[in-house]
């Protein structure tokens, strides 16, 4: 398959005034067209900050080096007119929150036309059909009338709809999902992700789904990353990590999800301590302070991500599987 992202060493710091610190280290991967990609972990692993330095999104204070590259071009050596030109024609992101995602101050109608009328060059009165069309498609009912409804009208998984429908209507290359479903009831998040499932079906869009919840991108990903503390800890195809995880804290993560067969726990398991806030020492393993499997190498020697099986790499020095040692 071609590929279509190229994420190399990518780092990202945040601080002033002499302190920084480190939110992504050396995050390296690649998402072939139409593939769907998976980024999992808990909340300040650096997925979303991933997200945001590869849409270009980071505030002006943030620190990023590596290299991006979206068909063979350097995202961060883009100009302002350059990513306006290439944000939502090309890429396109949904966000964890709808309603901040959404002006409350601007008709639905008017947010999902702008990017019909900048990157297709539809007039007025062709955009608003389409925008009818796409609210249809994703499953709201009387689309013509809601289009001139505020966001406030609708509800939270409604809007979320609308949401990518707004990252769909220019049929972009790649679409990056951050925590799309966090807000939603049960029902409504397996609805929003059926429906991400067809539109990406539907046109050959490459995905990266964030979550922190292994549950919800087994389903949907062809291929996970497993980030911790800042950096990949572990890569390889859905199934083989569900079914063999490498890393202990993948392991931790699986344990954590509720099942509802067989015999349940007394107390759902969880993984002890906290994820490091800020630096991570070097020179030791950034997991090494929460991990059942702990040695003292963990302790004086950081792991690299390098293979440990077929397809599988991992940055751990005493792997979980036979298969991934």
């Amino acid at each position: 398959m071609t590929t279509l992202l190229e994420v190399d060493g990518l780092t990202v710091g945040f601080g002033r005034d002499g302190s920084r610190s480190s939110a992504v280290r050396g995050v390296s991967f690649e998402v072939a067209a139409g593939e769907r990609v998976g980024i999992v972990g808990e909340s300040g692993s650096g997925k979303s900050v991933t997200a945001q330095a590869v849409m270009r999104l980071l505030p002006p204070g943030a620190d990023v080096g590596g290299e991006v590259r979206f068909a063979g071009t350097d995202v961060l050596t883009f100009d302002s007119t350059q990513l306006a030109d290439w944000r939502g024609a090309e890429i396109a992101m949904v966000f964890q929150d709808p309603m901040s995602s959404l002006n409350p101050l601007l008709r639905i109608g008017t947010q999902v036309t702008e990017g019909l009328r900048r990157h297709r060059g539809l007039s007025r009165s062709a955009a608003r059909g389409e925008a009818a069309r796409l609210l249809r498609t994703v499953g709201i009912a009387d689309a013509e009338r809601r289009l001139r409804d505020y966001p406030h009208a609708f509800s939270g998984g409604m809007r979320q709809r609308v949401c990518i429908a707004i990252a769909a209507a220019c049929t972009p290359k790649l679409i990056i999902a951050d925590e799309p479903t966090t807000a939603l009831d049960v029902t409504v998040q397996a609805q929003v992700l059926d429906l991400l499932d067809e539109l990406t079906e539907r046109h050959g869009t490459a995905t990266i789904l964030i979550s922190h919840d292994l549950g919800v991108v087994s389903s949907f990903c062809d291929r996970l990353l497993i980030m911790y503390a800042g950096r990949v800890v572990e890569s390889g195809p859905t199934d083989d990590i569900i079914a063999r995880p490498a890393h202990p804290y993948t392991r931790a993560l699986l344990d954590s999800i509720p099942r509802l067969r067989g015999e349940l726990p007394r107390r759902l398991p969880a993984i002890p301590g906290a994820p490091p806030f800020g630096d991570v020492p070097a020179g030791r393993c950034s997991f090494a302070d929460r991990c059942p499997r702990v040695q003292d190498l963990c302790r004086t020697s950081d792991p690299a991500l390098e293979p440990k099986a077929p397809g599988r790499l991992a940055a751990c020095h005493f792997p979980l599987t036979e298969e991934a040692a």
